[in-house]
């Protein structure tokens, strides 16, 4: 008999998911992204969630800061989001969350797509590469 294990990750997806429904069924589509990050904030919050908006995420080169990347929303601290208002999901957007994930704590994280289909893509990084080359 197989079972399934269910982890505070997998449960806290599941919230945020609802979440984006709710923002996507009550605005549509076709605002700008600063909207849909506003309102999917709000729906969070009233569901209990800690929230950060705009968390910097270090990129270090031989030990030095190169740069920073700017998350949209991460979640209780253990889940990345990136919020897109585009006709679908492209690459580009995974590979950018991946390279969120790479050079964070965390290891999980969703593309919310606030397009005209409302669409949403999960990565779970299960070991740390930051030699991690893009798939085209």
């Amino acid at each position: 008999m197989i079972t399934t294990v269910k982890t505070n990750n997998s449960v806290t997806t599941q919230i945020i998911i609802g979440a984006f429904h709710k923002v996507y069924n009550s605005l549509g589509f076709g605002l700008v992204e600063k909207v849909y990050v506003n309102s999917l904030l709000r729906e969070l919050k009233q569901r209990g969630l800690k929230c950060d908006t705009k968390h910097q995420i270090a990129v270090f080169y031989d030990d030095q800061e190169v740069g920073l990347y700017l998350a949209d929303i991460i979640v209780n601290d253990c889940i990345i989001i990136e919020v897109i208002a585009n006709e679908k999901i492209r690459k580009a957007c995974e590979n950018q969350l991946v390279d969120y994930l790479n050079f964070s704590d965390i290891d999980t994280g969703l593309i919310l797509n606030f397009g005209k289909k409302a669409a949403s893509r999960r990565k779970v990084l299960t070991s740390k590469n930051v030699n991690y080359r893009h798939e085209n």
